[in-house]
């Protein structure tokens, strides 16, 4: 008697396995979404904040405010854009500059700031299961310009 029930528990473990199965899969590919998405996001936040901190070094080093804002728009492009089309990790591209003003000769102030900001949008293809549409990103970054530099030249 003792076989039988013993026989049997082992024919019901196999719907159990099953059922387990059908349950915890989705579950499963789930997190695996959420984790691709999210990963998806953070990449493009760091290639943005690559993209803005290498332009803003760009622009630093330039001598006045039209060449740096030409210095930082293609560093940003070519980073972001190569092929000059959106990507996935980045559409609609645009790049902001402020160039400080350059203080008079003889003044004591030598250093200034130039602040660059790079914003796409993030695509969700791929990943409409989680993200279905696009989400703005903006990062700014700054640089010390060196006037005594930028009057030499």
């Amino acid at each position: 008697m003792r076989r039988r029930s013993v026989d049997r528990m082992r024919r019901d473990r196999g719907a159990a396995d099953a059922l387990g199965l059908v349950l915890i899969a989705p579950a499963v590919i789930g997190l695996a979404i959420l984790v691709v998405a999210l990963g998806r996001g953070v990449d493009a936040k760091a290639q943005l904040r690559s993209a803005a901190e290498s332009a803003a070094q760009a622009a630093a080093l330039e001598r006045n405010p039209t060449d740096a804002r030409r210095a930082a728009e293609a560093v940003a492009f070519a980073m972001l854009a190569p092929d000059g089309e959106d990507t996935d990790a980045c559409q609609g591209l645009s790049v902001e500059t402020h160039y400080p003003p350059v203080p008079p000769t003889g003044s004591a102030n030598t250093v200034g700031l130039v602040r660059v900001t790079v914003s796409c949008a993030v695509s969700g293809r791929g990943i409409e299961v989680v993200q279905s549409r696009s989400r703005a990103l903006e990062v700014t970054a700054v640089a010390a310009v060196d006037f005594f530099r930028a009057r030499s030249g």
